[in-house]
């Protein structure tokens, strides 16, 4: 007789789920007892903060949800920052646990791992999250779980099953097949308006998100249909190459970028917030939109926030691309202003070429020099210098091969868990995965710091980047010039290289640019993980030379 954690497995597999990120614990004993026989991998994590974050990165390079199984009370109160992390930048993630029996929920008789209300706790940071009342509703709780994955915004679904209702005897549930669900056509009307308006631009923009990652191809042609400069956010990187004329990067932050979207007389928006943490890394307002602005969102209350637009549409941003290309071959041929397109994007380029300084130039070689020793590598960042810079200076040629935690939730210790997801995420077979270099500094890898003992085990072959500035100095520095003594930044530095050997990795420390392309090579080639220390000032110094 199949229990109800049992066929929780099947099902799963019948989704295509083939990692699953958890710690077992008494309350979740029962969802691993058809786990060993199914063809899921368990990953084990050192902690439930971890598990989301692998299963973050896992998402964000198969382009399917990640799942965890936690357990009640402290393990959902630990992963919920994940949680958050990937509510923001809408990252599909199914997190199940288990909770107290239907009748002792929200009873308050202290029970192990009671909490007044789990199910409340965790709606904050989910797309929706639902308790299990009985086996027989467990193939429509996945099926709605599947649908905010494949059809809507994709944001966490955490699903909580009662410890009576795991071990039901649910065998009539075997045979339940998988729903699937189409994301949102464009609608041809307002295709035809948007068109209209574009036609009749003479300096167009785009502006794509994270939202647009899956329409790269669609995306490319429209923008050179348009004669668009268009600007990718961080998420959004690589969805245009790294070389196109018209891409203009992730600098809109930059004065010089927001002077180019005021010259705009149409703006084009999509898969994107339009927020604070793409637009205005400086904190200080300033960015705008006087032209007409055009959006398209998957998700309807996303395209009139921030920013409200004279036309919006829901639908996939892929879908929406095609359907503005169809649409645009209606419309009298495009007159451009002088001077608009490539032009004008490569005037950018020079001017922001000669604003960087020192420091960013540096960190721009550092990152430079990862991807010249390993071309097909995901870069996958904390909040730390290197990442800022890059978040600025890099472009890649593909999608999925930079995020950070510096956007969005911007947590801390993100990049260790995550990149090990992502070599995971990156393909089917292990022989396929591509180079994972997890960019970090050394107040960041210390919130995550055991999840090395999780890459040592899972043989991930992990290349983590230690950027070593001897504490938390963007905050310092953000103190100083603010006036404010430093206080709680200067913290005390350990001897990384030996704490990862004795995780057993591999380790070591450089300081110059052919050691560090010697490194990361031989990284490469090991099944295991490698930690490679960049001090901060030696790096700068000799980069400088």
């Amino acid at each position: 007789m199949a229990t109800c954690g049992e066929v929780l497995v099947k099902l799963l597999e019948n989704y295509g789920v083939d990692h699953v990120f958890g710690i077992p614990g008494v309350h979740t004993v029962e969802l691993y007892r058809g786990l060993a026989a199914s063809a899921i991998r368990h990953i084990t994590p050192r902690h439930e903060q971890g598990a989301g974050f692998m299963a973050d990165g896992y998402s964000r390079t198969r382009g399917k949800p990640g799942v965890c199984f936690i357990i009640t009370g402290p393990g959902m109160t630990n992963i919920t920052t994940a949680m958050g992390q990937a509510y923001a930048d809408s990252i599909p993630m199914l997190v199940i646990s288990s909770v107290q029996s239907r009748s002792a929920l929200g009873g308050g008789r202290g029970k192990l791992h009671e909490l007044p209300n789990q199910s409340e706790l965790v709606r904050g940071v989910a797309a929706f999250s639902h308790t299990l009342m009985s086996a027989d509703d467990l193939p429509q709780v996945l099926a709605r779980a599947f649908a905010v994955f494949d059809g809507a915004r994709p944001r966490p679904v955490h699903i909580e099953i009662p410890l009576d209702v795991i071990v039901e005897p649910a065998d009539h549930l075997l045979g339940s097949e998988p729903v699937r669900v189409e994301r949102a056509a464009a609608a041809p009307g307002t295709a035809a308006k948007m068109a209209a308006l574009l036609a009749s631009a003479r300096r167009p923009l785009i502006l794509a998100g994270g939202g647009a990652i899956g329409a790269s191809a669609s995306l490319t042609r429209l923008a050179e249909y348009l004669q668009a400069p268009t600007a990718l956010t961080i998420n959004a990187k690589g969805t245009l190459p790294s070389r196109h004329p018209l891409l203009i990067g992730s600098t809109q932050s930059l004065a010089a970028t927001r002077e180019l979207v005021r010259e705009a007389d149409v703006v084009l928006a999509i898969g994107t917030e339009l927020a604070e943490t793409d637009y205005d890394v400086t904190f200080k307002g300033g960015f705008e939109i006087p032209g007409t602005l055009l959006r398209i969102d998957i998700d309807p209350d996303q395209t009139v926030r921030n920013y409200p637009p004279k036309l919006a549409m829901v639908a996939d941003a892929g879908h929406a691309c095609d359907a503005l290309l169809h649409a645009l071959g209606d419309q009298p041929s495009p007159v451009r202003a002088g001077e608009w397109g490539p032009a004008r994007a490569a005037r950018l380029k020079e001017t922001l070429a000669a604003q960087w300084d020192d420091a960013a130039t540096a960190q721009t070689l550092f990152l430079d020099t990862i991807l010249e020793a390993l071309p097909q590598a995901v870069l996958v960042g904390d909040s730390t210098q290197p990442v800022y810079t890059g978040n600025l200076t890099l472009d890649l040629d593909h999608p999925r091969r930079w995020f950070n935690a510096s956007t969005g939730y911007g947590t801390l210790g993100y990049a260790l868990p995550a990149a090990m997801g992502a070599w995971l995420g990156s393909a089917q077979e292990a022989a396929q995965r591509l180079p994972v270099v997890c960019l970090i500094g050394d107040g960041g890898i210390q919130f995550t710091l055991p999840e090395l003992a999780s890459a040592v085990e899972a043989q991930v072959p992990l290349i983590v980047l230690l950027w070593n500035n001897q504490g938390y100095e963007e905050i310092k520095r953000y103190m100083v010039n603010r006036d404010i003594e430093p206080v709680g930044v200067d913290i005390h530095t350990p001897d990384f290289v030996t704490i990862a050997r004795g995780f057993g990795c591999a380790a070591q420390a450089v300081s110059e640019v052919q050691a560090l392309k010697a490194a990361l090579v031989a990284a490469a080639g090991r099944q295991g993980p490698t930690l490679i220390e960049i001090d901060q000032r030696r790096w700068t110094d000799n980069a400088l030379d």
